[in-house]
């Protein structure tokens, strides 16, 4: 089977199973989701959520948070991990969010890369949810299926995002993504996959291998 014919199939079959997969972070402004997506980073969603229900009913501008001690917002954010580099990039994002943009977040990627601690996962979440603009989401799960299935060889995100753009129609590059994740949670774990309830079985070439 060509790779562009199986991941077809395996778009399809995760698309039956997961109708209702999307973006497991809470928010309600795309300035809450951008913070989210940088707190997710190395951190669960759930994880995530539980911290941001108290975050953002405290911060609630991009201002909030460009005027925030550096210690106390990394107090809010501590058990989400790295929460110094976190802290301090949310602050300086907000800062630079003010001073260029307006206190709004922007909806280009060339604009979103320019913002402390926002990177090409983040940037697509943000435009793929917010802006409905098609985006590849390459976060843990994303790289561990893409690679088990053989649809990439690579480790680096920017090149697994670049591999599944030519393999994914355009329209379903941000719901190939969400489908990976919540199959990446369900049953292809990263320590122990659950093969033996894998819907994708046929198309997988890490499968395959442990059976050689």
């Amino acid at each position: 089977m060509r790779k562009k014919e199986k991941a077809k199939a395996i778009l399809e079959t995760l698309a039956g199973l997961y109708p209702e997969a999307h973006c497991s972070l809470d928010f309600e402004t795309p300035l809450d989701l951008l913070i989210a997506t940088q707190l997710a980073a190395q951190c669960t969603d759930a994880r995530v959520n539980i911290v941001t229900k108290d975050l953002f009913k405290k911060y609630r501008t991009a201002e909030d948070y460009a005027a925030a001690s550096l210690e106390e917002l990394e107090q809010d954010i501590k058990s989400t991990g790295f929460f110094r580099n976190k802290a301090r990039n949310i602050k300086e994002c907000c800062i630079r969010l003010i001073t260029v943009y307006g206190g709004k977040v922007p909806d280009t990627m060339e604009d979103l890369l320019t913002l402390p601690g926002v990177g090409r996962k983040t940037a697509n979440v943000v435009l793929s949810t917010i802006f409905n603009k098609p985006g590849v989401i390459v976060d843990t799960h994303c790289t561990r299926l893409s690679r088990r299935l053989g649809l990439t060889k690579s480790e680096n995100p920017e090149i697994i995002e670049r591999d599944l753009m030519k393999l994914i129609p355009e329209d379903q590059w941000a719901n190939f993504s969400h489908y990976l994740v919540f199959h990446g949670r369900e049953v292809c774990q990263a320590r122990k996959p659950r093969c033996g309830s894998c819907s994708i079985l046929p198309y997988c070439d890490f499968a395959r291998k442990k059976l050689e």
